[in-house]
């Protein structure tokens, strides 16, 4: 077997034999097959796709590149979620906890951001003490105890997509569908929960723009994980628009507190609800409401356990940037889009993610949103807040934000469209 045999099959349009791609995952995995050629075969992948045959093995072997958790030793189903990543996106924080109180145990693996989209382990670093990286162990226990845990994979968890995904994101090939499915599914599949629940953005923030689009890679994912035995569900939502009023670190997190204590945006809470639904009945706990454990408070308990539980501090001052700066709106009227990449752009390049898996990311930089599409505004009035540490990147902000909303004349009519587009089982 040799790399340049497998690249030039799916360079011209052939399928990949099932000892081809055994091969080439444990040989990319081992350092036998560069960087160069890994990306080559992505770039193919990318423009000629996979069949589910060539998907579903490419799946298998990134799962065998590494180990296999096991939580048969809890007393409570086990559920997850996964989101493909969007804007204003701290789903994670709240949904957590709160599918804990409700009965099931979440063995939530997240990731960090890059580029636009932000990651669910920098909003939660921006809490003192708290740590990412904790043993299979610690883990456990934390299950145990909390109900719920927010952690990052560990290394020998398919090594393979740790090293496969990196070169993704600087090679332009983030997007291949058979790609983000494989990475995606062998993560959870290895990581052994009983059921998960994918949320799979759809619009300008997300990495799938269309319905089409996102529809093929919810139906991938599920297929996957049935075939795998995990009970898979997928919600296809908006991502057109930022999620709740904050896209940042510290900023979603202080949002996400909020919707644990019984507030928050009226959108965070319809899909954190909507997702939890999903996995309480993923885990065979349907008729429990998950409405009422963010009222009488038990969600908030939960999220106040797991925090602790991994060295945070729930009371803790959340960090808030040196400098702000208000954009005001130019015109009185309503306010009919708020694009979600535009925003998105804008809080990374005030530092809040980053544009190298090395760089380092502002907790308290970010965008608040004092506006959302449908609201009526004033000229002058404050539309959103910049935050950063460095005053520098103000303008580099602005110019993503220059085109990135509308405002109509008042009384123009609006429609909003809905959070949740779609069902793939």
């Amino acid at each position: 077997m040799d790399v340049i045999s497998v690249i030039r099959t799916k360079r011209d349009r052939g399928e990949l034999s099932p000892e081809q791609i055994d091969w080439v995952i444990d040989a990319y995995t081992r350092g036998d097959v560069a960087d160069e050629q890994m990306s080559a075969l992505a770039m193919a992948i990318l423009l000629n796709g996979m069949n589910r045959t060539e998907i579903a093995r490419w799946t298998a072997a990134m799962i065998a590149s590494g180990e296999r958790m096991d939580f048969s030793s809890l007393s409570r189903p086990t559920a997850d979620k996964h989101s493909t990543g969007g804007v204003g996106d701290k789903i994670t924080l709240p949904l957590a906890p709160l599918v804990a109180a409700c009965g099931a145990a979440v063995p939530q693996l997240s990731g960090r951001g890059l580029g636009h989209t932000g990651g669910t382990l920098d909003k939660l670093e921006s809490i003192p003490g708290w740590r990412a990286r904790i043993s299979n162990a610690e883990m456990l226990a934390v299950l145990d105890s909390a109900g719920a845990v927010i952690c990052a994979a560990g290394d020998g968890l398919a090594p393979a997509d740790k090293k496969l995904y990196a070169l993704r994101d600087v090679t332009g090939t983030v997007e291949a569908i058979p790609l983000i499915a494989s990475s995606i599914m062998s993560k959870k599949i290895a990581e052994g929960t009983g059921s998960l629940v994918l949320d799979v953005k759809v619009g300008s923030g997300a990495f799938m723009k269309t319905v089409e689009d996102a529809r093929e890679l919810a139906s991938t994912m599920v297929g996957l994980g049935t075939d795998h035995g995990v009970r898979t569900v997928a919600l296809l939502t908006d991502m057109a628009t930022p999620l709740g009023r904050t896209a940042g670190n510290a900023l979603e997190v202080r949002e996400s507190v909020e919707v644990l204590a019984g507030g928050g945006p009226a959108d965070v809470v319809e899909l954190t609800l909507a997702l939890a639904r999903e996995m309480l009945d993923a885990a065979g706990l349907p008729d429990t409401d998950p409405a009422k454990a963010l009222t009488d408070g038990s969600a908030m308990d939960v999220w106040r356990r797991m925090i602790a539980a991994q060295g945070g501090d729930p009371d803790a001052a959340l960090p808030v940037a040196r400098e702000r700066q208000v954009v005001t709106a130019p015109s009185s009227g309503v306010l009919t889009r708020l694009d979600a990449y535009g925003v998105g752009v804008a809080a990374w390049r005030l530092g809040a993610g980053r544009a190298r898996k090395e760089d380092v990311v502002q907790a308290g930089a970010g965008v608040e949103l004092h506006a959302k599409p449908g609201d009526t505004v004033t000229a002058g009035q404050p539309l959103l807040t910049l935050h950063t540490d460095t005053p520098e990147k103000f303008d580099y902000a602005l110019e993503s934000l220059a085109s990135a909303y509308d405002i109509a004349p008042a009384g123009t009519a609006f429609t909003a469209a809905p959070i949740v587009l779609d069902r793939i089982a």
